[in-house]
């Protein structure tokens, strides 16, 4: 059983976050941007993040170096993509990529 006290909390988060979210009319016209989500734009860096963290992840470098190369992708995600880009050294890093041959 849980405590009344923790419920409560639970109840005051909750209704923080209700209070706490959007409310923004969506224009038509800009098909750029609708709402808070970011629009195509956002879309796009998104998924360029996710390529980011997806090769920082698999290639070979210490645990310490994924670690602050994700956190900068994910707290700067425009920023954090072009130095990862600029100044990560992959090529050193992705040993592993290619394909292998079968025979």
């Amino acid at each position: 059983m849980s405590s009344p006290l923790l419920t409560t909390l639970l109840h005051l988060a909750l209704a923080t976050l209700a209070m706490a979210a959007p409310t923004m009319t969506i224009q038509k016209e800009n098909a750029w941007q609708y709402g808070a989500g970011g629009g195509v734009i956002g879309f796009i860096v998104f998924i360029l993040d996710v390529i980011v963290i997806v090769e920082v992840l698999k290639s070979d470098r210490p645990v310490a170096h994924k670690v602050a190369w994700s956190l900068l992708v994910f707290l700067f995600p425009i920023v954090g993509i072009v130095i990862y880009w600029l100044f990560s050294n992959r090529e050193a890093h992705n040993k592993r990529g290619g394909y292998e041959a079968i025979a």
